[in-house]
């Protein structure tokens, strides 16, 4: 595996979100200035998106292979409804979460994702160590060869200039952006 950098993670985000473009609907957008769906960059994001769609059975299987051994929830269906999300996502409920949960949103201890931006995968873990962030990562690895994870110095990296569904210009993050708005529904503690 080769060491990432923060100039070559930013070259991905910027090739699939156009800098300091507002995501807004087309009727709030003036005449002649540019909108966001329009560019070339979402257009190369909505093309990531239908490789994906075109790629899911991988993902289904991999994500049937956990199933089978935890409570999973598979958070990448938005792909079929038209979705433009740059990864698969996913939800792994330990026991004691299920009994102690205050909302569905916030039960999950631990996300999974796979991006289709770029040879990345996350796994954002909240819960006591145990076996379970490391038997995902071995099913990535073993499923996705050649993708490595994005150390979080790199990956909480806000991304100052680029908009996108789910996180407004300033908060975006590299995780955001690769893997979705998803990637802040399960917070470490």
């Amino acid at each position: 595996m080769t060491m990432l950098s923060r100039s070559e993670l930013l070259d991905i985000v910027y090739r699939f979100y156009p800098r300091g473009v507002h995501n807004f609907d087309r009727i709030y957008v003036p005449p002649n200035e540019p909108f966001y769906d329009d560019t070339e960059e979402h257009c190369r994001l909505v093309e990531a998106a239908n490789r994906g769609r075109a790629e899911y059975p991988t993902w289904k299987a991999m994500i049937r292979r956990l199933g089978d051994r935890y409570r999973l929830q598979n958070e990448s269906l938005n792909l079929f409804a038209g979705g433009a999300d740059p990864a698969y996502s996913a939800r792994i409920y330990r026991a004691k979460d299920v009994e102690t949960a205050p909302s569905p949103r916030s039960r999950a201890s631990l996300s999974f994702h796979v991006s289709l931006l770029g040879p990345y995968y996350g796994i954002h873990d909240r819960g006591e160590p145990d076996e379970i962030s490391a038997a995902v990562a071995k099913e990535i690895e073993a499923t996705y060869h050649g993708y490595q994870t994005i150390p979080p110095e790199l990956g909480n990296e806000v991304v100052p200039d680029v908009e996108m569904d789910g996180a407004p210009m300033g908060k975006a993050t590299i995780y955001v952006c690769l893997f979705s708005a998803v990637w802040t529904w399960v917070d470490p503690v």
